[in-house]
């Protein structure tokens, strides 16, 4: 740790230190902090924020002040100096720096598949199609965070499979990286009270929960009774004082549900603090092409999370729609990248093609290698900034970078030809492009 890095460091814990003798005063010495020290950088960031701590009427106001009357004192500390110090304040100058030595992206965050296992078998989601045989071991995960940190990446989010089949390992990678923050999306129902012990234990490992909406539709898409686990694992977390969120995935059935306000207002009653919506994305062969969501749909998600972000006291990530606020695709390493179970890096979440492994390459060999440069070259795919996906709005674009970078399908269990993604997404482009195109405008004309 270096002199800046440990500056920072006692600088966020004096601070934290300061909010908990009185939440209210602590917070606007926070503020005054960050705008003589952050520079030009977050200076968007700082005014918003003292804009909600000096109002109180304003509904993230309730929020800060409940992260340091509701959570334990010691997952707050160490969450919030790995956030800012490690994952923030540090990655943000290294990264850019390698960036720029190396000629390629390096990402904020890395998502990776610890197992292909997984204890349900949700309708419409790849992974329950890639059966339960595929493992990252301990050592290679724990290579890919040692590789990553020395790039400027202190920011890991498990997928899967279901990451916590692997409990025992995540909460090792945990002690062994006390530096990062770890996030999981989950089902939640592997959530019991020994492992939120250790969670109080480590501190730096929030769990995102999956719901699809009230318990029909919940029930509908992951299985009799998954529900009431999800509810019974997020009344434990709340109970011992731990931070979680919600992952919502939104398709043409659950969309009624999903969207309403009563949805958003049972996340917050149970104590979630954040959430992030997924678009449905018709991944794999045997993909649910009627799941996905209409235009008029879409739409009508895009203005419902603005109006509940802007009126409820809750974290709300769109992963689709709030594209316009990061300048479009975040993947191909540009924010983050994918590595699967059998330890392919894909360049998203959603979309499996690769020519390179990390039991083959490194990290950054991965990140120079052809089919992350074509991501490099080539984002933003649109310049209208709600149509952002080279799979799913830019029809033919994924097909071309795929062909450019030689690269191949990494389903383990039906491989797909990129030719079949398009034309299975065409139908939904052409829907979608006009309905954007409208909105983009729109959204143009209030700024």
């Amino acid at each position: 740790m270096n002199i800046k890095t440990r500056m920072a460091k006692y600088g966020i814990e004096h601070m934290i230190d300061e909010i908990y003798k009185d939440p209210e005063k602590g917070l606007r010495k926070v503020i005054d902090w960050a705008e003589k020290y952050a520079g030009d950088t977050f200076q968007s960031q700082i005014s918003l924020f003292r804009t909600i701590i000096e109002n109180p009427e304003n509904p993230y106001h309730s929020f800060f002040i409940k992260v340091f009357t509701d959570l334990d004192p010691g997952v707050v500390r160490k969450l919030l100096v790995n956030f800012f110090v490690y994952a923030n304040l540090c990655s943000f100058p290294m990264v850019e720096e390698n960036r720029k030595k190396y000629n390629c992206n390096i990402p904020w965050a890395i998502l990776l598949d610890p197992t292909s296992a997984c204890n349900l078998h949700c309708t419409g989601c790849w992974a329950a199609e890639y059966g339960n045989k595929l493992n990252l071991t301990f050592d290679e995960i724990d290579d890919i965070i040692r590789q990553g940190k020395e790039l400027g990446i202190y920011m890991y989010i498990y997928t899967g499979g279901e990451p916590m089949v692997r409990k025992a390992d995540l909460i090792r990678l945990c002690e062994k990286h006390d530096d990062c923050v770890f996030l999981a999306f989950t089902n939640g129902t592997l959530i019991d009270e020994a492992f939120a012990d250790e969670m109080l234990r480590v501190g730096n490992f929030v769990p995102a929960i999956s719901l699809e909406g009230f318990e029909g539709a919940t029930d509908s898409r992951r299985g009799l009774g998954v529900y009431q686990h999800v509810i019974d694992a997020m009344k434990l977390l709340r109970r011992k004082k731990l931070p979680y969120g919600i992952s919502a995935c939104y398709t043409s059935q659950n969309y009624e549900s999903i969207s309403s306000e009563e949805f958003y207002d049972l996340m917050i009653n149970e104590g979630a603090y954040f959430v992030w919506f997924f678009h449905y994305m018709p991944v794999g062969n045997n993909a649910h092409l009627e799941l996905l969501p209409t235009p008029e749909q879409r739409i009508g998600m895009y203005h419902r999370i603005r109006k509940y972000r802007a009126t409820k006291p809750l974290f709300a990530i769109d992963f689709q729609n709030d594209a316009e606020y990061v300048g479009g695709c975040i993947a191909g390493g540009r924010r983050y990248l994918h590595i699967n179970a059998n330890g392919d890096v894909d360049p998203c979440v959603f979309i499996h093609y690769s020519d390179s492994n990390i039991r083959e390459k490194t990290l950054l060999e991965a990140l120079q290698g052809p089919m992350m440069m074509q991501y490099h070259d080539n984002i933003p795919f649109n310049s209208n900034m709600l149509k952002p996906c080279p799979m799913l709005e830019n029809c033919g674009k994924l097909q071309e970078m795929v062909k450019a970078a030689g690269a191949h399908s990494t389903d383990p269990e039906s491989p797909e030809d990129v030719e079949n993604v398009t034309k299975k997404t065409r139908a939904y482009a052409d829907a979608w492009s006009p309905a954007a195109d409208r909105l983009w405008a729109e959204s143009q004309n209030r700024q």
